[in-house]
């Protein structure tokens, strides 16, 4: 059964395009709209790592959309701070994920910040990070690692191509004009496609195209049961709502009334959609009803380390100012800490809002390598 989104839900665009209709439009050089790029060679060299050497951890490709997502909302609430109309009468946050088992796609939606076509290039076609070297040769030290690495570096995107030989992305950029979306297309071998798309509503839809080995059998990806698991596992500590289509059981009707059979039936799809994470900031929990093994979880969501935090502090300070920090000292420096290029800092919300993604004022040298570390304060 195919999972579409019903067409008068206006805040959120999940793709349905075919897999024949991305290679077509890839093909379609003679559109005089559509451009074709090429992968930088460091983002050429990694694409051909993802998709050889991090195939045994497939599942990381859901935690990392997930995470890129929630960025994306993350940043639109941080430019909305100084420009409210950028939510666009829509500010209810939030990631959706559609499964399309006849097309054979999984689509993460979500409607943050979006991207134009200049964005597009520049995120997703190339890497303009310092720590990208640093990160291929890690790759190739220990590829037990290979799974964290890839979302401590910042390219987890790409890991949507161990499990898709195509990827579609549409978006369009908040408070800009409906034509100026954009729709970005490629197989992942070396080369892209961008071209302009007329996109009502702000934000980003990824449609993975999924290999024959991950549509069908035990490791498919289109056993929505499987979606969720995973969500909870990776997931579960991201604030926002993260939703899929409402499935109810529906008996068949009988012929026969007077049939005292147990009635057979299947699992349908309604358009109603579903939390199916807690959606709640850990640190805002109170840290009595905190389990450790959750605080372990959660540094290592946020952080990609394998190993467990050295150690945690957890407090509520109340006074004129009133605040939650939640602070962790990883059991291992971070690769880039003698990265200069690299900003060291702790996150700063207000409200469960992100306003300050790297407050140094808080992290002198001496501590740069703590990690994960959340303040919430609320000024009276």
């Amino acid at each position: 059964m195919s999972e579409q989104t019903p067409a008068d839900n206006k805040n959120v665009d999940d793709i349905n395009v075919n897999k024949d209709t991305a290679n077509d439009s890839a093909a379609n050089e003679s559109s005089p709209e559509l451009k074709k790029h090429t992968f930088e060679a460091e983002v050429a060299q990694l694409l051909h790592l993802v998709t050889h050497s991090l195939y045994s951890n497939s599942d990381i490709f859901v935690r990392e959309l997930v995470s890129n997502a929630s960025d994306a909302c993350d940043k639109l609430r941080f430019e909305a701070t100084n420009d409210d109309s950028l939510y666009e009468d829509d500010g209810e946050l939030k990631i959706r994920i559609a499964v399309d088992e006849d097309a054979k796609t999984i689509t993460f939606t979500d409607n943050g910040i979006g991207m134009n076509e200049a964005d597009a290039i520049e995120n997703l076609g190339t890497i303009a990070k310092s720590g990208t070297k640093a990160f291929l040769d890690k790759l190739s030290e220990s590829q037990k690692q290979d799974g964290q690495l890839i979302g401590q570096f910042g390219v987890g995107f790409y890991s949507g191509f161990i499990v898709a030989d195509t990827i579609s992305v549409e978006s369009r950029k908040a408070g800009e004009p409906a034509d100026q979306g954009v729709r970005w297309v490629s197989d992942g071998t070396g080369s892209f496609t961008v071209e302009p798309i007329t996109k009502e509503t702000r934000g980003t839809a990824i449609t993975l195209h999924l290999k024959e080995q991950y549509s069908e059998g035990e490791d498919s990806y289109l056993d929505r049961g499987k979606i969720k698991q995973l969500v909870n596992k990776y997931s579960d500590h991201i604030s926002l709502p993260i939703q899929m289509r409402k499935e109810v059981w529906q008996e068949d009707v009988k012929e026969n009334e007077n049939d005292d059979a147990p009635a057979s039936g299947e699992m349908v799809l309604t358009d109603e959609w579903e939390t199916i994470n807690k959606a709640s900031a850990l640190w805002t929990r109170t840290a009595s009803e905190i389990e450790d093994e959750e605080y372990i979880d959660f540094y290592k969501n946020i952080t990609y380390d394998m190993d467990a935090p050295l150690a945690w502090t957890h407090n509520r300070v109340e006074g004129r100012v009133q605040y939650t920090q939640l602070l962790y000292i990883p059991k291992k420096a971070p690769v880039d800490l003698y990265t200069r290029e690299q900003q060291h800092g702790l996150k700063l919300y207000v409200k469960r809002v992100l306003l300050w993604m790297k407050l140094s004022n808080y992290c002198q040298c001496t501590c740069v390598s703590s990690k994960g570390s959340l303040i919430q304060p609320t000024c009276h």
